[in-house]
């Protein structure tokens, strides 16, 4: 696909996006790649990164190399994610913990929207469809009601850590965030990625990177043989993700992090008992950008597809 300089920069504003919403835990990168419409694109070109590729690079063939994997696109994306994670992790775990409410609501808008944009690629439903939706759906609520782990910081954790998480990022519906909340390692990693720990950092984003290529290679033979049955069971994902954004919780299990601050382990949630008004109208902008960002996306793809 030819693109120009603001395609591109296009490109990089929708890896923001990814990376906003990848450091909060529940929402998913995956989700916000499927709205903007590079979910496929996304998952072929990192599934690009392969023997035969490397070989290219090994033999100095770099332009060669470069086309192979979409570097362009990868690149553009990429950046994106990583501007976001590393402005944005402060803010919005501040917001988490001053304005839980606020920030779930806009999500739990956000992911509703997502179910009923992403549900739309399935071009026929059927009872097999039906079946995969369900089975995605009841395999989201149990992770979300999974109870968080208390594990080790050593190195060779923090690396399968990120080769499981990386997957689950681009997964819509359920967040690497998440994923690491349940391993017991998202605030360590959060406090990592402010405190710049290279080590940490970098053993984390190797497992990542393992993870991403080994996983996306499955992911992008399911969407090219079964492709309805798999973004029918994308999209269970989502609807069974909506449990862990939901916005009222209450919490029913501490525990102490490594700064002797104490923080929230397990929670449950509850009937709306505040800041209703204010929760519906947050909800409904999350909801409105999904269908702005689909409208968005959707002309930039007739315009491609018209050169």
């Amino acid at each position: 696909m030819k693109r120009n300089l603001k395609d591109y920069a296009i490109l990089a504003l929708k890896g923001v996006g990814m990376g906003a919403a990848d450091v909060v835990p529940g929402v998913s990168g995956g989700t916000i790649a499927f709205i903007v419409g590079i979910y496929e694109e996304l998952i072929n070109s990192i599934k690009s990164i392969n023997i035969n590729s490397l070989r290219l690079l090994l033999t100095f063939k770099i332009g060669a190399f470069w086309k192979a994997v979409n570097a362009n696109f990868l690149i553009c994306v990429l950046s994106g994610i990583l501007v976001s994670i590393f402005s944005l992790a402060k803010l919005i775990t501040y917001l988490l913990d001053t304005h839980p409410v606020a920030v779930w609501s806009f999500f739990f808008g956000l992911i509703l929207a997502s179910i009923w944009s992403v549900s739309k690629r399935i071009k026929k439903f059927s009872w097999s469809r039906w079946l995969s939706f369900a089975i995605g759906a009841v395999a989201a609520y149990f992770i979300t009601v999974a109870t968080p782990a208390k594990t080790p910081d050593d190195l060779w954790f923090i690396f399968l850590c990120g080769s499981i998480a990386i997957c689950a990022m681009i997964l819509p519906g359920i967040s690497g965030s998440f994923i690491l909340l349940l391993f017991g390692k998202y605030i360590y990693i959060m406090d990592a990625v402010k405190t710049f720990n290279i080590k940490v950092i970098l053993v984390f984003a190797l497992g990542a990177t393992i993870g991403i290529i080994s996983f996306s290679n499955v992911l992008s033979w399911l969407l090219n043989k079964y492709h309805d049955i798999t973004v029918a069971i994308l999209t269970g994902f989502m609807f069974g993700s909506l449990n862990k954004v939901w916005p009222w919780k209450e919490v029913v299990e501490y525990y102490i992090d490594r700064h002797g601050v104490q923080k929230p382990l397990v929670e449950v949630n509850t009937l709306p008992y505040g800041g209703v008004v204010q929760a519906i109208i947050l909800a409904l902008i999350g909801f409105g950008i999904v269908i702005a960002l689909e409208k968005i996306s959707d002309n930039n793809s007739s315009k491609q597809l018209s050169k």
